[in-house]
């Protein structure tokens, strides 16, 4: 395995990098071939700005050995719809997990992909997971998804954050109910976006008493 700080890698990264900046198509593709998961992952970058990109081969990428490959494909995956993404929803690197979810909830996704997210958004360890999946969810403005979205406005800070913008697609009595006991939260962004989106549903401001 390449050291983080090797210079030779740094070098090669570099120019894995400029190759789709200066047309080198064969310097992209010798650069996929790199044992350093860095070049590998510069090298997707240039082989989708020259248009040299397929989806075979990044269906490969979205299998390589290193999560920084992976997340790279993620993010270039997006927008091709024939590319699957829910498998790397069950990846062992919560980074990697963290990156599909964000993806996921920017294309139209399967009964599986809505149901996994339910999961990771209650369930996982890592916050960021949990914070990817409810912002996912309310991006794909699911029914499914509105219980693990009201869930989230009671997990901690970050996710609640998250949680309570994504309440944005929903109007129920329990999404009103959320967002005022959001609007009174102890952090103040999460106070600040209940009350941005208190303001655009017309919910009542709970400080005022309605008293003569």
């Amino acid at each position: 395995m390449t050291h983080p700080h090797d210079p030779s890698a740094v070098a090669r990264h570099r120019a894995a990098v400029l190759a789709g900046r200066t047309g080198d198509l064969a310097g992209a593709r010798a650069a996929w071939a790199d044992a350093d998961p860095r070049v590998r992952a510069g090298a997707l970058g240039s082989l989708e700005r020259l248009g040299a990109l397929d989806d075979p081969l990044l269906g490969d990428a979205l299998t390589d050995p290193d999560p920084i490959v992976r997340r790279r494909a993620l993010t270039l995956a997006i927008e091709r719809p024939a590319i699957p993404l829910g498998a790397l929803l069950d990846d062992p690197d919560a980074t990697v997990v963290e990156h599909a979810a964000w993806a996921c909830g920017e294309r139209p996704a399967t009964d599986h992909v809505v149901a996994r997210l339910v999961t990771l958004a209650g369930d996982h360890q890592d916050p960021l997971v949990r914070e990817a999946a409810v912002a996912a969810l309310g991006s794909l403005g699911d029914e499914r998804g509105l219980d693990a979205i009201l869930a989230g406005c009671t997990d901690i800070a970050t996710v609640r954050r998250r949680a309570v913008l994504a309440l944005a697609p929903f109007d129920s009595p329990a999404v009103r109910d959320a967002l005022a006991t959001a609007r009174t939260d102890r952090d103040w962004q999460v106070r600040q976006s209940a009350e941005d989106l208190a303001a655009i549903v017309g919910l009542d401001d709970p400080h005022d008493d309605h008293t003569d």
